[in-house]
């Protein structure tokens, strides 16, 4: 994983008196009608930027008889002079790695959008029936984005479905059976999936259970690690060759802060830690553990599949926000129903995951963690070389001792 970012300046605001353009191709250009004056670099950051890709849905360039360019946006029915793809403008950086933030914690995952066009994109994101999950699916698909939405209950998804169409008709949304506890489930799921649509632009791995009691799924694991962690891992090596399809895509990891409470090392790392016997059980700890593997393996994927252009991300979204996580233990509720004025909304909770599976300056790179839409460094144990390799390998062992015998990303 790459090295820790400095910290940077969001303010890109223009002073008084100056104005953001862009040339036919592209360029962006900074107007001082205060001295009559032009130059490339933004006169606060000194940076240069370039817009690119389509208008947003619903705007229009037009040229007038005088060579004058403006913008339509017929669905308020207003004209501009100014490139409504300014607002997600990306700088030319000098080094892959120079990311400004732009969002914050307050941000929401309509903010990130705000203005995105994402008509002809694909997206996968799991558990998003409800909490987090929803939220993300909802905004991908209010921009335009069609959603696949990965679940357990298909009645539960429904309804879901209904409540993102009720404010937007023509969302594109789809319903596909998932059973994160069963690895027969996730492999037919990937079959069907690519027998559908062939490509997958985006894979959000957001399902995850927490402070469940003990059993063991049909597959003979624990079932928390299963869910969290040997899954969604098995989904995203079988959609491979879908993610290659659309390349550049993404896969997105929605991992925790928790994972640096992790009692996994290099060396103790081995089935019966990440998968533990009922004597050997506790929900906190297991839910720890399975949000280190998330971001060490991401890392270790991000590694593999680097030039094959499928960019691979980590992140938190928020401490203790008020979702379904809860919902297996009482205490756990009571915790998070009094903590919840003081954490982020579910939209709010929702940015980083779509900032990170959308963002135009996360384009040339991959295998970050982020919180709050900004990189952040993860724990020591998460960048272990070491613990990342055996993770591998023994990720493979899981799989094929319960009888899926499967290739891993080379």
């Amino acid at each position: 994983m790459a090295s820790y970012l400095a910290d940077s300046d969001s303010e890109d605001e223009l002073p008084p008196g100056w104005e953001e353009r862009t040339t036919s191709d592209g360029c962006v250009y900074y107007v001082n009608h205060n001295t009559k004056e032009t130059q490339w670099n933004h006169p606060r950051t000194g940076q240069r930027k370039r817009v690119s890709g389509d208008l947003p849905y619903g705007w229009e360039r037009i040229v007038d008889e005088n060579g004058k360019v403006m913008f339509a946006d017929h669905k308020s029915k207003t004209v501009t002079y100014s490139d409504p793809r300014l607002a997600f403008a990306t700088e030319e950086k000098e080094f892959p790695m120079d990311i400004r933030q732009k969002f914050d914690a307050s941000s929401n995952a309509l903010d990130v959008l705000h203005g995105r066009d994402l008509s002809g994109k694909i997206a996968i994101i799991t558990g998003c029936n409800c909490g987090i999950g929803f939220e993300t699916a909802r905004s991908l698909a209010l921009h335009g984005c069609q959603v696949v939405m990965a679940c357990r209950s298909i009645e539960s998804a429904t309804e879901a479905a209904k409540k993102i169409q009720a404010e937007k008709a023509d969302c594109k949304l789809d319903i596909m059976e998932l059973c994160l506890e069963n690895l027969k489930s996730v492999k037919e799921f990937a079959e069907n999936y690519s027998l559908k649509y062939g490509k997958l632009d985006i894979l959000i791995l957001n399902a995850g259970v927490f402070g469940i009691p003990y059993r063991q799924t049909v597959d003979g694991y624990e079932t928390l690690f299963q869910i969290n962690y040997l899954s969604q891992v098995y989904l995203t090596i079988l959609l491979e060759d879908a993610l290659t399809r659309a390349v550049p895509s993404r896969v997105v990891f929605v991992s925790s802060e928790s994972h640096r409470f992790s009692n996994i090392t290099s060396d103790k790392i081995k089935e019966e830690v990440l998968s533990p016997s009922k004597e050997q059980y506790w929900s906190m700890m297991a839910y720890n553990n399975s949000k280190l593997l998330q971001v060490v393996f991401s890392g270790k994927l991000s590694e593999k599949w680097a030039k094959k252009g499928i960019a691979v991300f980590s992140l938190h979204p928020g401490n203790l926000v008020s979702s379904n996580l809860s919902r297996y233990w009482l205490p756990y509720r009571i915790l998070f129903g009094l903590l919840r004025p003081f954490t982020k909304s579910l939209q709010q909770a929702a940015s980083t995951t779509v900032y990170c599976a959308t963002a135009l300056s996360l384009e040339s790179v991959t295998g970050l963690y982020f919180n709050n839409c900004c990189r952040t460094e993860p724990s020591k144990t998460a960048l272990d070389p070491l613990l990342a390799d055996r993770l591998w390998l023994l990720t493979k062992e899981l799989l094929i001792k319960a009888g899926f015998n499967i290739e891993m990303p080379s």
